[in-house]
């Protein structure tokens, strides 16, 4: 077969491969389930695998190979670890450092937004009153979403912020599901605080 014999393409998180019902995604892609398009997800080389002489599903899968050597890529369904970067009125941003437990090689920026912080009470959510800059939190990756970042949820009992500093510098202790105390000046700051499994 001379499917290696094309010129293989550059391909960055987010393009689009093809359609989910001429292709399969393989490693480094995946499938977005509202348009069943197959996406990059990471930035890397474009190639084709045939199917098998003998299988049912005919359709050819598409790989992207990293350019260099990676470690994890996020993907849908993947539980990350981010310190966060930035909170705004309606998002906070957030720097991926691990994905299903295994570090990161590559920049991966994650977006959580306002509806997916919580899953109560999802109009009264304050960004501000959730996260801070510096915590570190775990978090679910819904999807790719715009300019390169991940859409992430903290909407659940164990995801949240899982590590804070408080203004004091001392790493704060989780009181309720709220809020954290400093253990050096016991004050208490808001958060959208992680169940820790016992």
């Amino acid at each position: 077969m001379a499917m290696e014999a094309e010129t293989q393409e550059l391909v960055t998180p987010g393009q689009v491969l093809g359609k989910a019902s001429q292709l399969k995604a393989g490693k480094g892609a995946y499938v977005s389930t509202e348009n069943g398009t197959v996406y990059a997800s990471l930035t890397g080389f474009r190639s084709l695998i045939p199917p098998p002489s003998d299988s049912v599903d005919q359709r050819s899968t598409v790989e992207v190979t990293g350019h260099k050597a990676h470690g994890a890529v996020p993907q849908p369904g993947s539980i990350v670890f981010a310190r966060v970067t930035k909170v705004m009125a309606r998002t906070a941003s957030a720097d991926i450092v691990c994905v299903d437990s295994k570090s990161v090689r590559e920049k991966f920026t994650g977006i959580i937004r306002q509806q997916d912080v919580r899953a109560t009470e999802i109009d009264k959510v304050d960004m501000h009153l959730s996260f801070r800059p510096g915590d570190i939190i775990r978090a679910l990756v819904l999807s790719l979403g715009d300019a390169r970042a991940y859409y992430l949820s903290t909407a659940k009992n164990e995801l949240g912020v899982v590590s804070a500093e408080s203004v004091a510098g001392g790493t704060m202790v989780p009181i309720s599901w709220t809020e954290m105390q400093c253990p050096l000046t016991g004050q208490v700051e808001p958060r959208k605080v992680a169940k820790v499994e016992a």
